[in-house]
């Protein structure tokens, strides 16, 4: 692990108190990917003893969450990051612990090239939520953008 992974994972459950409601375990935290992880908790689970869709569209978008301040955490002094929109597809049933791994959807470079050139870009983040056995059971798209500080 990067010697960053707690730092990034820290801010994200500083910041984000869903998270932490969760349980949501940050296994690795990176500029090139994070990995986050949903505990089988059956408070959290839905009527068929998976997690609820809310719980997995949450630890997603979490997931999401890390990455771009991994990716982005050295531009929040100029930007704010926010989620623009997201898409989920449930794939197959989850059930226990399922993980989410979440990578940028275009080259970091390019992004801060954008906000560089006064621009606010917006850049999917592409996560993959998969149970214990390594089936997806789910794929989820989010959309951030940058917006530059007034």
């Amino acid at each position: 692990m990067s010697d960053t992974t707690p730092n990034i994972g820290e801010m994200l459950l500083a910041t984000v108190p869903m998270a932490r409601t969760l349980n949501l375990e940050v296994v690795e935290a990176t500029a090139e990917r994070a990995v986050l992880r949903l505990p089988d908790q059956e408070g959290f689970h839905n009527h068929v003893g998976g997690p609820h869709a809310g719980a997995m569209f949450t630890l997603g978008e979490s997931a999401s969450g890390a990455i771009v301040i991994g990716a982005f955490g050295d531009q929040m002094g100029r930007a704010v990051p926010l989620a623009v929109k997201a898409e989920i597809g449930y794939r197959k049933l989850a059930l226990g612990v399922v993980t989410a791994t979440a990578t940028l959807g275009r080259p970091r470079a390019e992004v801060v090239a954008e906000l560089d050139a006064g621009q606010r870009p917006e850049f999917p983040v592409l996560v993959e939520i998969t149970r214990e056995d390594g089936a997806v059971t789910g794929e989820m798209t989010i959309t951030w953008t940058l917006r530059p500080h007034a």
